[in-house]
């Protein structure tokens, strides 16, 4: 690795930023102009509810919410979110005995580590993000929005938890039983996006169905 490569590197990391505040601001504009999702799950136009002011100043607490909180670790714990290794000068003779991405890359760092094959690990890492694409074909269910599926609520949960389980492997060695727990923890990860969530749609319309059934008898 040259200094034209950490270069290239520096370049990227320096533009990353308002490439995503620029798609940040696109965002917004397509909510105002196109609108949301229903956070009831209803279709129906008639039951919409608008962007300005119900969910502008709904962000906004969220926003402040979170500088606010951005604000304390940088000004008074600077070093909260940092792991002992990444303050070692870096040697190029020296190989660090465990390289410690930063906290928000420590999820799919796991994820990489759990797949022995390096080609596979990387497939893994750059698809446990690319996956999200495919969730609105995935998600079968006809009501869109967990406001009224109680297995949906309780299987995102899991989900969030799982996340964080991988985040807590990632900081660490890879070593027994960190690389097993890492391993079951991408396993449910792709599964909740493959099996998990379509079955519970498939279900949940089932069930829909013979209400339905029942109802109309």
């Amino acid at each position: 690795m040259s200094n034209a490569t950490l270069n290239r590197f520096f370049s990227l990391h320096y533009l990353l930023p308002f490439l995503l505040a620029a798609l940040a601001i696109a965002h917004l504009i397509a909510l105002h102009v196109h609108g949301s999702n229903n956070p009831n799950g209803v279709t129906s136009n008639g039951d919409r509810y608008a962007m300005h002011p119900y969910f502008v100043f709904k962000d906004l607490v969220t926003i402040f919410l979170f500088f606010l909180v951005l604000s304390i670790i940088v000004f008074f714990y600077p070093n909260l979110m940092g792991h002992s290794d990444n303050y070692i000068p870096a040697d190029p003779m020296v190989t660090p005995v465990s390289i410690v991405p930063e906290w928000y890359l420590l999820p799919y760092y796991a994820i990489l580590r759990s797949i022995p094959n390096k080609l596979l690990g990387v497939i893994a890492m750059f698809g446990s993000l690319l996956i999200l694409l495919i969730l609105p074909l995935t998600d079968l269910s006809r009501i869109r929005g967990n406001q009224f599926r109680p297995a949906m609520k309780l299987a995102f949960w899991l989900f969030v938890v799982d996340f964080i389980i991988l985040m807590w492997i990632g900081s660490q060695h890879p070593e027994t039983p960190f690389v097993e727990i890492g391993q079951f923890a991408t396993a449910f990860y792709f599964a909740w996006f493959l099996i998990i969530t379509p079955f519970i749609g498939a279900a949940e319309n089932t069930l829909l169905d013979v209400a339905t059934i029942k109802t109309n008898r």
